[in-house]
């Protein structure tokens, strides 16, 4: 019997909890990029705020 990184990965219980452990970062990491893309794109400068006063 073959023992390849992937069916360990896929068959065994660490396998299976080391790919929740990757996929979970991998979404944290994506919900962050996105959480400050958005802040930073609607964040208001202050300089260009008093120019207007």
């Amino acid at each position: 019997m073959e023992n390849t990184p992937l069916q360990t990965l896929f068959t065994t219980d660490i396998g299976l909890l080391s790919l929740f452990t990757i996929t979970f970062i991998c979404g944290m990491a994506g919900y962050l990029f996105w959480f400050i893309r958005r802040n930073v794109l609607n964040a208001v400068v202050p300089a260009e705020s008093s120019q207007e006063d």
